[in-house]
């Protein structure tokens, strides 16, 4: 069920604005099944559980404590009303709190709504999201070890977009956390 790996994204031939990719699941079966009751179902406190699998793990625990910043992905105003709440917000928060890192989820931001990613093929998700993300205040990331929070990994377009924009900042470097890689 727990498949916990790390990817070294630098050896990739892509050009990714990330240093690692950690994942805690493979997105199958039951897993996938809750990250979508999570996601869609109104099932927002199943966050706890995933963060406190997250936590339990030896080896991600310690890594992650050598961050000094969290940031989620943002979610658009109108999807976040739709839904209610940022399933990767609720993760980001009680990982910040849990490992006592300063999270940062005013400096990036999603600046319009657009075609979900899951409705779309690659090339198509890589275009959708080009220039939707915007950066303030720039310089409380600057020289930081920034973890980034995603729910799920699919091509890498929302979070390797997300990165790009956080690389503005001059951050000493940027890996991602997400709960699950298709």
């Amino acid at each position: 069920m727990a498949k916990i790996e790390i990817i070294d994204m630098n050896k990739k031939s892509d050009t990714y604005y990330f240093n690692q990719l950690i994942y805690i699941f493979n997105y199958e079966g039951i897993i996938r099944k809750l990250i979508l009751d999570y996601k869609f179902n109104e099932k927002s406190y199943i966050y706890v559980s995933f963060v406190n699998f997250i936590l339990k793990n030896e080896k991600i625990f310690e890594k992650l404590k050598s961050y000094d910043t969290i940031i989620p992905v943002p979610i658009s105003r109108k999807r976040m009303k739709e839904r209610g709440y940022n399933q990767s917000l609720l993760i980001a928060k009680k990982l910040s709190k849990d490992l006592r890192i300063e999270l940062q989820a005013n400096c990036l931001f999603k600046t319009r709504n657009i075609i979900e990613q899951s409705k779309l093929n690659k090339e198509q998700r890589m275009q959708n999201i080009q220039n939707v993300y915007e950066l303030k205040n720039e310089q409380i990331l600057t020289n930081k070890q920034i973890l980034l929070i995603d729910d799920i990994y699919t091509t890498g377009s929302t979070v390797n977009e997300c990165s790009k924009v956080l690389s503005r900042a001059n951050p000493k470097k940027i890996d991602v956390l997400v709960l699950a890689k298709d």
